[in-house]
């Protein structure tokens, strides 16, 4: 039978990296991006309980029932398949406590794969996909090990969250779960007990449920992506005016607030600035001549006013270009990409300001607990890249040639006023306030940050 083994050191001790694992959302955190797994259900609990997977297999999904169950060590335990594409599958997780402050974490995993020798055929791509899956695994724990080690000292919250249905969200929940936080969403539709319904358009929200909450994050807003139209632009603005309105005015209301409002923004408030360097001082753009993100961007960024004339801390993060196959611009490119057409956008001299998942959160996370850090924050890595530099990178992480070029005139006329502000625009955007408050970067360069996004050799 197969056995596939490999370990990671974790920089803390081994009764740390075990109750991350007992918490709501390590699985959910663990999951790599690319393989589009989903959760679809689970009951019981760490020692006894059962999950349901959706797992990708080639074109198809198959249903995946595991059971887990303690092992014989200390620090052990056990997942074995109940229903699923294998013929068995048992992984065994094992802390070792290395010193007093560190440990080590073994992942061993015994499988059979079905149909006999011709199953058998796909046992080399079995082992590459495990592969690619611990390695992404084993550079993700250490590092948020660390993060919540950074801010160990603090009493755990209780965090709202408007958009944590999202692409953002999905990975910041599990980032706060796994950190012993408490995560209430704030949602248009309840599917928990302790969700927060609110409706932005209507003007109404759960207030008194915001009440004693610690922190709020807030990530709502309707999709830039889409042909522009002027319906589809007022959608864009009217969502994040209005519900950051509402937040904003529903905390600055309450007997109890809390003590941080983190509201996102983007990087679109700068407008279109060829090389030239910005940071949060740099001057925005002014009057009706202003790009319409500028102008999104501001008055989204004004409507946390009420929140901040309460005493409430406000960081107004102005997030880059995310990174991540499980969706936003990176997912977008892929399919061409992999098949050998993708390439520059337009001339490819415009500046990419881009900046990986992991980071996104990571800067949530120690926005929401650095007291020194108010006001606008810009949310990019440190190295922006010029269009054509991403698209020569993403091609060489995935061994496919990226030299396709779509002209400018042609994205024009196919998606409109967004080609010109999306993918043309040139915003050259440093996180210098970030920076400057001790945030570390996971990733400052780009090929490394796309290599453990994509599973290709990197972290």
């Amino acid at each position: 039978m197969p056995v596939f083994e490999r370990s990671c050191l974790l920089p803390v001790p081994a009764e740390t990296a075990w109750e991350w694992h007992r918490r709501p959302g390590a699985l959910e955190r663990l999951l790599p991006p690319w393989e589009r797994i989903a959760v679809v259900d689970r009951s019981g609990d760490f020692e006894t309980g059962s999950v349901v997977l959706r797992v990708p297999i080639g074109p198809h999904r198959a249903t995946w029932v595991a059971q887990h169950r303690l092992g014989g060590e200390r620090f052990e335990w056990i997942d074995s398949q109940v229903a699923g594409p294998f013929a068995r599958w048992t992984h065994t997780h094992r802390l070792i406590p290395e010193t007093a402050e560190t440990s080590r974490l073994v992942d061993r995993v015994e499988y059979a794969l079905p149909l006999g020798w011709i199953g058998g055929l796909a046992a080399r791509w079995v082992e590459r996909r495990l592969a690619r899956m611990f390695a992404y695994r084993h550079a993700l724990l250490p590092a948020d090990l660390a993060l919540h080690a950074a801010w160990a000292g603090r009493p755990r919250l209780t965090v709202a969250i408007t958009g944590g249905r999202g692409l953002i969200g999905r990975a910041l929940v599990p980032l706060l779960t796994t950190g012993g936080h408490r995560v209430v969403l704030v949602v248009r539709k309840r599917r928990a007990r302790d969700d927060v319904l609110w409706d932005p358009a209507g003007d109404t929200i759960e207030a008194e449920k915001l009440e004693g909450l610690d922190a709020v994050v807030h990530l709502a807003g309707e999709p830039i992506t889409g042909y522009w139209t002027r319906e589809k632009q007022h959608r864009i603005l009217e969502s994040r005016r209005q519900g950051t309105a509402l937040v904003a005015g529903a905390l600055a209301r309450l007997r109890t607030p809390p003590c941080v409002l983190v509201s996102a923004s983007a990087i679109g408030i700068y407008g279109n600035r060829g090389d030239e360097p910005l940071t949060e001082s740099s001057p925005l753009p002014t009057g009706a001549a202003a790009p319409f993100l500028s102008r999104v961007a501001q008055a989204w960024e004004e409507a946390t006013a009420p929140a901040e004339r309460a005493g409430i801390r406000v960081v107004r993060l102005r997030i880059g270009l995310v990174l991540t196959p499980a969706g936003g611009a990176l997912g977008a490119m892929l399919p061409a990409f992999r098949l050998g057409l993708g390439g520059r956008l337009g001339g490819g001299s415009q500046y990419q300001s881009w900046i990986a998942m992991d980071d996104v959160v990571g800067a949530i996370y120690h926005a929401i607990f650095q007291e020194s850090l108010r006001g606008a924050v810009n949310a990019t890595a440190p190295a922006p890249v010029l269009q054509a530099e991403l698209a020569e990178t993403l091609g060489r992480v995935l061994g496919r040639p990226a030299r396709l070029s779509v002209p400018a005139s042609v994205l024009r006329f196919l998606l409109g006023e967004m080609a010109d502000e999306l993918l043309l625009s040139s915003a050259r955007v440093l996180p210098a306030r970030l920076e400057e408050s001790g945030y570390r970067f996971r990733f400052r360069a780009l090929e490394p940050a796309l290599r453990y996004l994509l599973g290709r050799g990197g972290g």
